[in-house]
C-alpha cells in the first residue's frame, strides 16, 4: 500500500512538474503519457476505496467514490443517484456492523481504461471468511467512471454476483 502511494505521489509531481516548463501550447508525448499514467492511478485508487469501505463497513466511505446522478445497477434492479445506492448499501450484508467479511480483489482482476477525462474500471471483489480463509461470495463490478472537478468518480455501475472457476 505504502508502494501505491508512492508511486501515485510520484506521478502526480512529474506530472505537476511536465506542466510547468516549456512554452508550447500543446502537452507534449511525455506529458500526455504522465497525465495518462496519473489518471489510471487515480481510477484504479476507486477499487481500492471501495474495498477498504466494504471492510469497514464505512457507508460514508463508499458514498465517497460515486457521483451524483450515478446509477448502479445489481441483481435485476436500477438504483439512480446517491441517496438509492447508499440505500442499497445499507441494505446489504457487507455493510452489516455484525458481518466480518474482508472484501479483496486479486490485482490481476482489476482493468482500468482512460480517454481524456472518462474512463472504466472493472474489478471482483471477493468477499472472505476471516475465520474459515474462505472465499463466500464474489461479485464483478463494471464501472464507468468520470473526473469531476478534479477527482474520479464513478458515474454508472453495473455489478453481479459470479462464480470462481
Amino acid at each position: 500500500m505504502l508502494l501505491r502511494a508512492a508511486i501515485g505521489a510520484g506521478l502526480a509531481v512529474g506530472a505537476l512538474a511536465l506542466t510547468g516548463c516549456g512554452g508550447s501550447s500543446s502537452p507534449s508525448a511525455a506529458d500526455q503519457t504522465v497525465r495518462r499514467l496519473a489518471a489510471l492511478y487515480e481510477i484504479d485508487q476507486i477499487e481500492r476505496t471501495w474495498h477498504q469501505a466494504a471492510s469497514t463497513h464505512n457507508l460514508d466511505l463508499m458514498m465517497s467514490i460515486w457521483a451524483p446522478g450515478a446509477t448502479m445497477s445489481y441483481g435485476g434492479l436500477t438504483y439512480t443517484g446517491k441517496d438509492e445506492i447508499r440505500r442499497l448499501f445499507a441494505g446489504s450484508g457487507a455493510f452489516n456492523p455484525k458481518s466480518h467479511l474482508i472484501s479483496d480483489t486479486p490485482a490481476f482482476k482489476i482493468r482500468t481504461t482512460v480517454n481524456g477525462d472518462v474512463g472504466t474500471l472493472y474489478f471482483q471483489c471477493h468477499y472472505v471468511d476471516p475465520k474459515t480463509r474462505q472465499v463466500v461470495l464474489v461479485v464483478g463490478a463494471d464501472e464507468n467512471v468520470k473526473q469531476v472537478h478534479g477527482t474520479w468518480l464513478i458515474t454508472s455501475s453495473t455489478a453481479a454476483t459470479t462464480t470462481l472457476r
